[in-house]
């Protein structure tokens, strides 16, 4: 069996994990924990694979780095991250979590393409000892070359047991009928869009609306960016079916410190906040929101 393309880029540390290697760039792993409601308790589902570049040891900008790879790379690059993601996450990753992996559906425009990137992505998923089943692949859908480029996209990864995820819906040109046609099975609310809508009671009730629409066609919802308090208690009033942000968890770069996390072992809530990189989440009450937006108008 040949060699993937993003496994020939790959490093394997003494600790288990992997990096990757991109001409004068070392790429390493981070993974940002995704929680969902459960009984007024919160639980992480799901890590959300993110990309961490560094230059001879400085860390560099995500944007940065994708800006210089040449658009005659990009196929390579994005099957490299998703190599890299894939290998550590089995490595350090409690194996019961869903891991969220991001697709440009654009360099994908012949099946052809998508069908030998799923086939080496089959392969890194069988290395790494990964069921396909947890895997999420997250698609933007205002960044697709075509619309039909898309649902081709989507419809090749639900037929090999991927599930979807749309990503920053509510950004641009976001479209609610498009969501009907692509049948995700997760929608992610745009940081930004969600934040704004919170700000105000008729913003609040149509994103409640809209939660509620989604969750009864059988699509779970993500809050995205979710850095305050006020955020994280709207987010559960607004019946979303999942949260993820700074005030629960930060990033950690491989080996992260979340198997802990596991079904096998469970850790109590901190006696105190700051304990662990959890101890919002642990420490988060159940309480509705009391207002909207940053402060109370008077």
């Amino acid at each position: 069996m040949s060699r993937s393309i993003g496994l020939a880029h790959i490093i394997r540390q003494d600790d288990g994990t992997s990096t990757g290697v991109w001409g004068i760039y070392t790429l390493q792993s981070a993974f940002q924990p995704i929680f969902a409601f459960k009984e007024g308790k919160l639980a992480v589902v799901a890590f959300e694979g993110l990309i961490r570049p560094f230059r001879d040891g400085e860390p560099q900008s995500p944007m940065n780095f994708f800006s210089t790879c040449p658009s005659a790379d990009r196929l390579h690059v994005e099957a490299l991250t998703r190599t890299l993601h894939l290998l550590n996450a089995g490595a350090c990753l409690p194996q019961e979590a869903s891991i969220f992996i991001n697709f440009d559906p654009s360099v994908f425009t012949e099946r052809s393409v998508a069908d030998k990137a799923l086939r080496e992505m089959r392969l890194v998923l069988h290395e790494a000892g990964i069921d396909p089943r947890r895997v999420v692949c997250e698609v933007t859908e205002q960044r697709s070359a075509s619309q039909e480029t898309l649902h081709s996209f989507v419809a090749t990864l639900k037929a090999n047991g991927f599930r979807i995820a749309v990503d920053d819906y509510g950004a641009d040109d976001s479209d609610i009928n498009r969501i009907k046609e692509l049948k995700p099975d997760i929608v992610k609310f745009d940081a930004y869009w969600i934040t704004q809508l919170m700000e105000s009671g008729a913003g609040f009730a149509l994103l409640t609306t809209m939660v509620k629409s989604f969750e009864e066609q059988g699509i779970h919802t993500v809050f995205e960016g979710i850095e305050e308090a006020w955020q994280l208690e709207l987010a559960e009033k607004s019946g979303a079916s999942m949260v993820q942000g700074f005030v629960l968890a930060r990033p950690e770069l491989a080996p992260t410190s979340f198997r802990v996390f596991g079904k096998d072992r469970q850790t109590p809530a901190p006696a105190v906040a700051g304990d662990t990189p959890f101890a919002a989440a642990a420490a988060h009450s159940t309480r509705p929101a009391k207002a909207f937006g940053r402060k109370v108008a008077t």
